[in-house]
């Protein structure tokens, strides 16, 4: 068990630092740090279960440009949060007309499909693969919740600033998956 929890942990990193920066970004209210723990979670056990149901035959195709993938998801994000953070910032710009959920089911898949791919190993673990995809689901959750709550809170003191860091961060988290992926 305890291979299976430090392999949820390392899995919920990029979703915990995604998370950070989207709370500098998003409403400030609770139900939102749930959800983000939630959709977080979800994916980040759904995921697993998926790539080992799908198994080694699929995983051949889909390893190879994973990365690009979530390079590609989160730089749209990061993107998109610097444009609004800039917008807010003028003077008679438009409120900001963004889809939450949407935003938010982007951002969960783009961290998530490493754990795709981890699901191949989780037959190599003692604990049963739904047990396994249990736990890394529930750290995910435990972990993201506290972690948008706390990007709220400094978006609180720094403004659009903390929300041009938040997008800055989510292109280096798809860089450096890309970066991992292409090095290794």
């Amino acid at each position: 068990m305890l291979a299976v929890i430090v392999l949820a942990l390392g899995l919920a990193m990029d979703a915990v630092a995604v998370a950070l920066a989207r709370g500098a970004a998003g409403a400030h209210r609770m139900t939102s740090a749930l959800e983000v723990g939630l959709a977080f979670g979800a994916a980040q056990g759904l995921l697993p279960l998926a790539g080992w149901a799908l198994g080694l035959a699929f995983a051949e195709w889909i390893e190879p440009f994973d990365h690009w993938i979530a390079f590609a998801l989160l730089g749209f994000l990061g993107l998109r949060m610097i444009r609004e953070a800039l917008a807010e910032d003028e003077p008679g710009a438009p409120l900001r007309t963004r889809s939450h959920y949407a935003a938010l089911a982007l951002a969960a898949l783009a961290t998530s499909l490493d754990a795709g791919a981890a699901g191949l190993t989780l037959p190599l673990f003692a604990p049963p693969v739904l047990v396994s995809c249990l736990v890394i689901a529930s750290m995910t959750a435990m972990l993201c919740a506290p972690a948008y709550w706390l990007g709220t809170k400094v978006s609180q003191r720094l403004g659009s600033i903390a929300e041009i860091a938040g997008g800055i961060a989510l292109i280096a988290i798809g860089g450096h998956i890309l970066f991992d992926h292409l090095t290794t």
